[in-house]
């Protein structure tokens, strides 16, 4: 098989791998039905993938790139330094309004399987810390002191399990709520809208 077959099958593979683990949580579907869904031959699966928990590794390597990104892509549209603060808020909202959503799948991957998978525990660690750092920048970049971005970062991560949990866009307003008070206190004037 050439490269670009191989990629193709990757991507098909990761495909349902994403779908179904994250429609139905990781430990729920087996090989056979990412092979079913993927249309891709259970030892072309496997010579991709050797086992489930590399295959789980790659699913959430990739959601975290496209996750990201998107979460990026949303917040540079404010032009205000601190709008974009609340802009994370702003695309929470959206996200957890989203058809499907079921919670942060890295928070779900790591409830399943962080404590007997080490791949599955750095993703999760790494993907937390990525958002994190972002949400750091953001702040440093508005002129607000650093130590803001730990709580901001609390309330997004308690708005997604809450909305995980209720399946509501609720907890992504009590947050932005909540973060523009922060930032108020702080002396931030976000501009309008606020």
């Amino acid at each position: 098989m050439s490269h670009t077959d191989n990629e193709a099958a990757r991507e098909r593979v990761l495909d349902a791998a994403e779908e179904l683990f994250y429609g139905r949580g990781v430990q729920s579907v087996g090989m056979d039905e990412i092979r079913t869904a993927s249309g891709v031959s259970l030892k072309r699966l496997y010579q991709l993938f050797p086992a489930k928990e590399q295959l789980v590794e790659a699913y959430l390597e990739r959601r975290d790139e496209r996750w990201r990104g998107r979460l990026a892509e949303h917040v540079e549209r404010a032009e205000d330094p601190v709008r974009r603060v609340l802009a994370v808020f702003d695309w929470l909202e959206g996200w957890f309004g989203e058809d499907g959503f079921r919670g942060c799948a890295w928070i779900n991957a790591h409830g399943e399987l962080g404590a007997t998978s080490a791949r599955v525990a750095a993703q999760a660690v790494a993907h937390k810390r990525a958002f994190r750092d972002y949400l750091t920048a953001l702040v440093t970049r508005a002129g607000l002191p650093a130590a803001l971005a730990g709580p901001l970062f609390l309330l997004a991560e308690g708005a997604m399990v809450t909305a995980g949990i209720e399946h509501s866009t609720r907890p992504a307003t009590e947050a932005r709520q909540a973060a523009k008070l922060l930032l108020t206190t702080a002396g931030a004037t976000p501009e309008s809208p606020a």
